[in-house]
C-alpha cells in the first residue's frame, strides 16, 4: 500500500524542438547551432513547478493518510485473526476472513481511484507549466542564435552525446523563474526530494 501514491517519475515529453525556425525556408544560412535541454527536468525544477507539485502533494496528504489507517486496520485484523484461529469456531474464522477480504478489496479500489486521480492532476499541472517553460525556451533559443534544441530526458534520445556547453537547460530554468517572479521553495528536509511530474505530458506546440 505504501506504493499506492507513489509519484510516477517517467516523463515522454516528446520534444525534438525547432526553436528558430517554423519552416525550412526561415532557417537561416551556415552550420546548425545545437542545444540541448532535459525539458521535464527543467519544468519540474523551476520554482513555479517546484511550488506547484508540493502543493498537489500537500492536498492529496489527507486521502493518503486515510489510506494509510485503512491499511493498518487491515493488518491488524488479519494479525488478530492468525492469534485466535485456533480458538475461533470455522465459522467465525470464515466471517472475520470474508471481512477482512472485503476491506482489502475497497481499499485497492481506493488506492487506485487515489492514484488516478492525483496522476492526473499531475499531468494537468505539468501541461500548464510545460507550455509556459516552453516559451521561454523558444524564445532563449531564438536569441541565442540555436537552430534546434533536441530534449535529452527522452528515454529513447537520439542524442548520444553532448558536450555541457550545448546544454541549457538551468539558463532555461534561471531565465523562467526570472520572467514568473516566483521565489524559490524552502529547503527541502534532508533525505526529501522535490515532487516530479507525471507521465507523458501533452507536447508544446511549436507553433505560436
Amino acid at each position: 500500500m505504501k506504493r499506492s501514491l507513489a509519484l510516477i517519475v517517467t516523463l515522454a515529453s516528446g520534444l525534438v524542438l525547432s526553436a528558430a525556425a517554423q519552416t525550412p525556408a526561415a532557417a537561416p544560412a551556415g552550420p546548425a547551432k545545437i542545444a540541448v535541454i532535459a525539458f521535464q527536468v527543467a519544468v519540474a525544477q523551476t520554482n513555479e513547478g517546484q511550488r506547484n507539485f508540493a502543493d498537489l502533494q500537500k492536498k492529496y496528504d489527507p486521502r493518503r493518510q486515510q489510506l494509510k489507517a485503512k491499511s493498518d486496520e487491515v493488518d491488524n485484523l488479519t494479525k488478530q485473526l492468525q492469534a485466535q484461529g485456533e480458538k475461533l469456531t470455522p465459522a467465525e474464522q470464515q466471517s472475520r476472513a470474508t471481512a477482512i477480504d472485503t476491506k482489502k478489496k475497497q481499499l485497492d479500489r481506493d488506492a487506485e481511484d487515489a492514484q488516478n486521480d492525483f496522476q492526473q492532476e499531475m499531468q494537468e499541472v505539468y501541461n500548464s507549466l510545460a507550455s509556459k517553460v516552453y516559451d521561454v525556451m523558444q524564445s532563449y533559443a531564438e536569441g541565442q542564435g540555436f537552430t534546434l534544441v533536441l530534449d535529452v530526458s527522452q528515454q529513447q534520445s537520439p542524442v548520444l552525446y553532448a558536450s555541457t556547453a550545448t546544454n541549457i537547460t538551468k539558463q532555461i530554468i534561471d531565465a523562467y523563474n526570472t520572467k514568473s517572479g516566483v521565489p524559490a521553495p524552502p529547503a527541502q528536509p534532508a533525505g526529501l526530494e522535490a515532487p516530479k511530474p507525471a507521465p507523458r505530458p501533452a507536447r508544446p506546440s511549436a507553433a505560436h
